[in-house]
């Protein structure tokens, strides 16, 4: 499948049709009913990949961000030493480091707890880290005008990745939901 016109084949994801497929009981996994409680189990720690993925990807685009604001000038200038431009870089700055912790939390968690007993921070790192590394490749984008959405450079393809990101870990109000009902709950035990 394409996704904002660009095709990942033969990595990229596919869509598949199944007609008269007949499963005998043989070949149940962990038995009937269970494959949602399968698919769960390996999502959280996927979701770990996902994200070490997303800070390296935000990374690779602030790089090219703080390179390109130190070689295109305006009005006498080169951009970084307009305010707009100081500011992009600071919070992207900031934008890659939380999002970098926030990962190697939730790893750490995992591993002390278990995916069960990480999901809070699980469901904190599907919103968050998406989102702020998304962030910082739209002020990459900005920061290269014209050239941050053609195909000359990896800030445009980067853009639909990660945000398609958000889509393929699932909608972040139900990750939102999880943390929230998380919360409450840990309160309530206070």
């Amino acid at each position: 499948l394409t996704v904002f016109g660009y095709d990942d084949a033969p990595h990229g994801h596919a869509e598949v049709q199944l007609t008269n497929v007949v499963c005998g009981p043989d070949t149940l996994i962990l038995g009937e009913g269970k494959g949602f409680e399968i698919a769960q189990s390996r999502l959280g720690p996927g979701r770990i990949h996902h994200c070490m993925r997303a800070v390296g990807l935000a990374s690779r685009c602030y790089d090219l961000m703080v390179l390109r604001s130190m070689s295109r000038t305006t009005f006498g200038k080169p951009l970084y030493q307009h305010g707009g431009c100081q500011e992009m870089i600071a919070d992207s700055a900031t934008d890659i480091q939380t999002s970098r912790l926030l990962t190697l939390s939730c790893a750490a968690s995992i591993d002390q707890r278990g995916p069960r007993g990480a999901r809070d921070q699980i469901a904190m790192i599907k919103v968050a880290v998406p989102e702020m590394t998304l962030r910082v490749v739209d002020r990459a984008i900005q920061v290269f005008g014209g050239a941050g959405v053609c195909n000359d450079f990896p800030l445009a393809r980067a853009f639909a990745g990660l945000r398609t990101l958000r889509i393929a870990d699932g909608p972040d109000a139900v990750h939102r939901r999880t943390l929230a009902l998380l919360e409450v709950k840990r309160a309530k035990l206070r």
